[in-house]
């Protein structure tokens, strides 16, 4: 029986490079949220790089373990060797390409039946597996009791239990990882798992027609082919083409037959057999109670208490911690302190004296100097609220509170043509919406990619621009209540009518749930201090950039022609002319409008009224230059444009109807 694989043209390349570098690799792969990540990080430690996978744009991390040197890599969620998202690909090419030593499947105690299924999937598979059974101090807390060495038995790989967060397991597993004997294919032989006598017959056929080598069972080929893996076929079609028409005609007959779908009578096949080994190796405990935890978590997920749960962390967490003390106490200090009454008047003495030639001293300690604009803006302002509110994300997100909002939020998403799992991409959005408009693609259909883009685009502020919005309104209650109720009536409005006039059925949704705990403080600081460094290194010289090119406009007059161009429709709105470039800052970064807008409200150049109207026209314009890039990137030039071209004229007209709605609340002089 040949070795076969899944896969790409490009994977079955890369399984060649693969076989060479591949000495001592291990690859963690799992369904989300099941602690993959936390494994990763208490085996490599501090020697990790992150980087895209080649010829994608989702993001991989490898590292090495510290003792023995080997590389371990840590792979985004899959459930199936069947991919449906970006995710699952990526993740399924890593499992070929890296051609690894062993592989690592983390499954959550608590969920041990869905979970086994994959396992299964991977024996049948060939590959050289462990099976790491993660969380069981969960387990145990409920009175669940898993029999490690009957479930390795039932299985015939290695099996190992750990409590990642705590350490529990971990020095066992190490010992387990790096045994020459571990993670060979075992006692489970592939073609175990037995499937109805007409598909078995079909299978066998197909293993029959197959003869080059793959990294992957004839077996599990054949399955693949069955149910119409486009990838797989365009692998098979090069090395063994007679293998894909036998396979259709397979599948046309099995469906012929009793009319079920060839992939629906697999996987229920699988559930069963995991089904039965999952009764066969757990025991719950009669007297278990359920924790605080757990009652917590339930609330969370329940719309009657799940909705002013999460209005008081938007409260404390957004408004107190980033909007008060981040864009308040912080950029007071930063801005009034270090830059206008230390670090400007220094570096203005400073170029008087070393560059005698104006235009050149405006470069650095002019209105758009590098220096007075561009590190003040990045530094002084946009810094301390960046850096909340990542402390404040880390914190939910190592609390496991961000899958439970994705349950929460699931039957209003669905409303817009997303589901649940679209939370991430949009509260990743409040922290950076280029970075959020990449994650869209682990969305599952183009309908879903294409509205999560366009409400990123319109409606998400990223986090400092977030953070100086909430600054500025933060003296006017009332105008702050009325942008947020603005701002979220346009995300759904708009959702709801490209659900409606966008084509394509309503997503699925389902998402694991992690272990509800208390933050610790070390993954916290370690996660924060990443994402810090992210911006000190990516944002700031784009910050910079953005100041050269406003100091080239403005000496060359161009920014000027832009400025009265926009100058009649800040007027439409209101606003004083000034304002005219605080759109234009806009487009070159949405935090660099932002803080132009802080500058007038500090200067006293708006009323309540103008505020309330500027933020939510800056709030809504069209994305910064990087966002858009990535917008054409992902969705296309078509796509970007016709996004572009609803949201500019969109933005001034609910701009201009707030300016009607302060009139009539006698809050516009």
């Amino acid at each position: 029986m040949s070795a076969c694989h899944g896969g790409n043209t490009a994977i079955a390349a890369g399984s060649e490079r693969g076989a060479n570098t591949g000495h001592g690799t291990i690859v963690l792969v799992g369904s989300p949220n099941v602690g993959k990540s936390v494994l990763f990080n208490a085996l490599t430690g501090a020697y990790v790089t992150v980087s895209n996978y080649p010829g994608t744009t989702v993001e991989i991390s490898r590292g090495r373990n510290r003792n023995s040197g080997a590389v371990v890599i840590d792979t985004p969620g899959m459930y199936t060797l069947l991919p449906i998202t970006e995710e699952e690909r990526v993740s399924r090419s890593v499992l070929f390409r890296e051609n690894p030593q062993q592989i690592v499947q983390v499954v959550d105690a608590k969920n041990l039946e869905r979970m086994l299924a994959f396992s299964l999937q991977l024996i049948e598979a060939g590959l050289p597996l462990v099976v790491v059974v993660n969380m069981i101090d969960e387990a145990d807390r409920i009175g669940l009791k898993i029999d490690l060495t009957r479930l390795e038995q039932q299985l015939g790989v290695p099996v190992a239990a750990t409590a990642a967060v705590s350490g529990r397991g971990m020095r066992e597993l190490v010992e387990l990882l790096f045994d020459a004997k571990a993670g060979a294919p075992g006692k489970w032989e592939a073609g175990s798992l037995r499937y109805d006598e007409a598909l078995e017959r079909s299978i066998r056929k197909l293993e029959d027609s197959l003869w080059a080598e793959y990294p992957l069972s004839g077996r599990a080929i054949a399955l693949l082919l069955l149910q119409g893996d486009e990838e797989m076929e365009a692998l098979i079609r090069e090395r063994d083409p007679e293998c894909i028409e036998l396979a259709r005609a397979a599948a046309a007959c099995l469906k012929q037959q009793n009319g079920q779908h060839i992939g629906y009578r697999i996987n229920l096949r699988r559930q069963a057999e995991a089904r039965r080994i999952a009764d066969r190796v757990t025991v719950r405990s009669p007297k278990a109670r359920t924790g605080f935890a757990e009652r917590l978590s339930r609330i969370m997920i329940h719309p009657l208490t799940g909705i002013p749960i999460l209005l008081l962390i938007l409260y404390f967490g957004l408004y107190r911690f980033v909007g008060v003390f981040g864009a308040g106490t912080l950029v007071d200090f930063l801005e009034g302190r270090v830059f206008e009454g230390w670090l400007n008047p220094l570096a203005g003495r400073l170029f008087e004296r070393i560059l005698p030639w104006p235009l050149a001293r405006e470069l650095f300690v002019g209105e758009f100097g590098l220096i007075t604009m561009g590190l003040r803006y990045a530094v002084a302002i946009i810094l301390p609220i960046v850096g909340t509110f990542f402390l404040a994300f880390s914190i939910l997100e190592d609390s496991g509170y961000f899958p439970r909002l994705a349950l929460l939020v699931d039957r209003i998403f669905k409303r817009l043509g997303l589901n649940g799992r679209a939370v991430i991409p949009m509260i990743l959005g409040f922290g950076c919406d280029t970075m959020a408009t990449i994650v869209t693609r682990t969305l599952e259909t183009r309908r879903e990619r294409v509205i999560a883009t366009l409400l990123l685009a319109l409606s998400i502020p990223c986090s400092a621009q977030l953070g100086v919005m909430l600054a500025v309104l933060s003296l006017y209650p009332a105008g702050l209540l009325i942008w947020a109720v603005v701002i979220a009536a346009v995300f759904l409005l708009v959702g709801l009518l490209s659900a409606k006039l966008l084509p394509g059925s309503r997503p699925n949704f389902y998402m694991e749930l992690p272990p509800l705990r208390p933050p610790k403080i070390g993954n916290v600081l370690i996660k924060t201090y990443t994402r810090m460094q992210w911006y000190l290194l990516e944002v700031i010289p784009l910050f910079l950039a953005a100041s050269l090119i406003l100091w080239a406009g403005d000496a060359t007059g161009l920014f000027e022609t832009l400025v009265r161009v926009l100058r009649p429709l800040a007027a439409w709105l209101g606003l004083p002319a000034e304002a005219a470039r605080v759109f234009i800052f806009g487009f070159f970064r949405r935090d660099y409008g932002a803080a132009g807008l802080y500058d007038l409200q500090a200067a006293g150049l708006l009323s309540p009224g103008q505020i309330v109207v500027a933020a939510v026209t800056l709030t809504l314009f069209i994305p910064c230059v990087a966002q858009l890039g990535v917008m054409i990137k992902e969705r296309g030039w078509k796509t970007a444009a016709g996004i572009t071209a609803f949201i500019v004229p969109f933005a001034f007209a609910v701009g201009y109807g707030v300016r009607w709605l302060m009139r009539l609340l006698g809050m516009v002089a």
